[in-house]
């Protein structure tokens, strides 16, 4: 006699529907985020501010500089978000929309990074004043954001809302970052270079 393979056994229990990824493993970027943005802030406020750390020729100011990187990197943001509306279907657009997004938040991040290098290393983290408070504290707040964003990214199976989630929380950071800074800057010395 023998056995039919396609039986069922009773020594092997039938295997679980799957259910995604454990909720446990979005804590990781979250901590990252965490980490990221205390870090940041942390130095900020430790480090002693050196009053300067970059200028460009042509430019009146360093205020002026980082205004117009801040500005160009809001820019992009403007880009990142239209491309993002194209690649989940909201707009239409073309099939080059996920490479037009991809690289628009790259150069958005790469103009974004010497503006916060100066920031922490000549002026440092500072409170004297509301609008220098809260753009010491959204600054920090928008690179953990992004490390989280970038973590989230390289993860699977994530639930479809999570990603436009976060990518919009990044926007809406770096545009209130870009209020509290390049676009005071411009009201308050005019548009220059």
């Amino acid at each position: 006699m023998s056995a039919d393979p396609n039986a069922a056994t009773q020594s092997r229990p039938s295997p679980e529907p799957h259910r995604g990824p454990h909720p446990a493993r979005y804590f990781v970027p979250v901590l990252v985020a965490a980490a990221v943005a205390v870090g940041l802030g942390v130095y900020g406020r430790l480090h002693q501010p050196t009053g300067t750390a970059f200028d460009l020729a042509g430019f009146s100011s360093t205020r002026a500089v980082k205004s117009w990187l801040a500005s160009t990197a809001f820019f992009f943001a403007l880009v990142q978000l239209v491309s993002a509306l194209m690649v989940y279907g909201r707009l239409p657009g073309p099939r080059w929309a996920p490479a037009l997004h991809r690289w628009s938040g790259r150069i958005a991040f790469l103009v974004a990074v010497p503006v916060a290098v100066h920031c922490l290393y000549a002026l440092g983290y500072q409170t004297y004043e509301t609008r220098v408070l809260w753009h010491s504290i959204l600054g920090c707040f928008f690179f953990g954001v992004f490390s989280a964003k970038m973590l989230l990214l390289r993860s699977e199976r994530l639930p479809g809302w999570l990603l436009p989630l976060v990518g919009g929380l990044v926007f809406a950071v770096l545009t209130l970052v870009w209020l509290t800074s390049a676009f005071w800057f411009f009201r308050t010395f005019g548009v220059t270079t």
